[in-house]
């Protein structure tokens, strides 16, 4: 079989170099949001010869444009159209609904804080998303997030890596993507330090999204009130309880648990002669617990839901840099097997807000190895 290798290199940086068959090409389905990052990458992937499927998920249906609402799926075909690209539009409004809005009130009724976007990539982005791109005959998915996969000699696989862009990384929302599927996953958008080298190859182009505004918060709540969407989605309405110190001493009352989270110091009601903050949400008793800044810092957690990107399981205790949030910064912390699917994490120095609901991901340099839920 007569084979070639091309390396594109285009717009100031040096694409993948593409193994092809000749007069063949691989067949990747890319996830197209109607955004300018999602439109790029199109076009990156078309200059490094791929033949790119177009799909847009429809996954909730507001007031507002958002998540797959009408004018972003028309945004998506005037690209796809524009690049020649065959586009379908995927309906998970009841997946997106099961998989993510469900668990993100469930979070908040047992007194956690959800990342949704971190559920959205493991059941929708990376799991539904996949099975169509297996059904259209696709070998590989990409999406426009900044992260990059490449083949690593220590681990023997091609491994998830942080983007080029520490400003913009967003590995950390992808720890749950399955080992297995990792070589499938392709990020175009790996090599690029800042949005204006994407908008202006979307200005190139000619594509009208390319000073279309970036989406920001919840996409589901786009207002940012999450707790005006829980009050209209919860089957109760919160209930007002009282704010305690450690002692139990009463301060105040509160409005209901789901308005408050770990750290929090603004917006209590309360008075103290030393700022106060959340250190505790007690579902049992109905009580925010507050205390001094350095209640909120602490060395040791536990997580469950565990993925790990570079290996199956955790066999024994391992060196890591961690981070307890998506815009915390990586601590060096030590992680224990518990179980077949909890770990315990120790880290060097206290960290702070330690939330349950969030995530924390471990990092090996810039290599992603792995992830979990935080329990407590």
């Amino acid at each position: 079989m007569c084979m070639l290798f091309k390396t594109c290199k285009t717009h100031g940086y040096m694409g993948k170099t593409v193994l092809m068959e000749a007069f063949m090409k691989e067949k990747v389905l890319l996830g197209m949001s109607g955004g300018v990052d999602s439109s790029v990458s199109a076009i990156l992937l078309q200059e490094q010869g791929y033949e790119v499927v177009g799909a847009t998920m429809r996954l909730w249906e507001g007031k507002e444009e958002i998540c797959g609402s009408s004018s972003n799926v028309n945004d998506a075909k005037i690209v796809c159209k524009k690049l020649g690209i065959e586009h379908h539009v995927l309906d998970l409004k009841e997946e997106f609904k099961t998989c993510v809005i469900n668990d993100f009130i469930n979070a908040y009724k047992n007194a956690k804080t959800p990342n949704p976007c971190i559920e959205c990539n493991k059941h929708l982005k990376f799991g539904y998303f996949y099975k169509k791109a297996q059904e259209l005959g696709c070998k590989y998915i990409a999406t426009g997030h900044y992260a990059k996969t490449e083949y690593s000699e220590k681990y023997n696989q091609v491994v998830l890596k942080k983007s080029n862009s520490s400003k913009k990384d967003q590995s950390y929302v992808l720890y749950n993507i399955p080992r297995n599927m990792i070589e499938n996953v392709l990020f175009p958008l790996a090599d690029f330090e800042n949005k204006e080298q994407i908008r202006h190859i979307a200005e190139e182009h000619g594509l009208t999204v390319a000073s279309k505004p970036d989406s920001q918060e919840i996409c589901f709540i786009p207002d940012n009130n999450y707790g005006k969407f829980l009050e209209e989605n919860l089957e109760y309405k919160p209930k007002a309880g009282n704010i305690v110190d450690e002692n139990g001493r009463v301060l105040g009352k509160h409005r209901g648990l789901i308005y408050y989270t770990i750290g929090q110091r603004k917006g209590l009601g309360i008075s103290s002669p030393t700022p106060l903050y959340v250190i505790k949400l007690d579902k049992i008793k109905n009580e925010v617990v507050v205390g001094k800044e350095e209640k909120i810092y602490s060395k040791e957690l536990f997580a469950d839901s565990i993925n790990f990107t570079v290996f199956d399981k955790l066999e024994k205790e391992l060196k890591v840099k961690a981070k307890v949030r998506y815009l915390a910064n990586e601590a060096n912390a030590t992680i224990y097997p518990c179980d077949e699917n909890t770990l315990r994490v120790e880290f060097e120095e206290p960290q702070r807000a330690i939330t349950p609901g969030q995530s924390v991901v471990f990092y090996d340099d810039d290599i992603l190895i792995g992830g979990g839920k935080i329990i407590r």
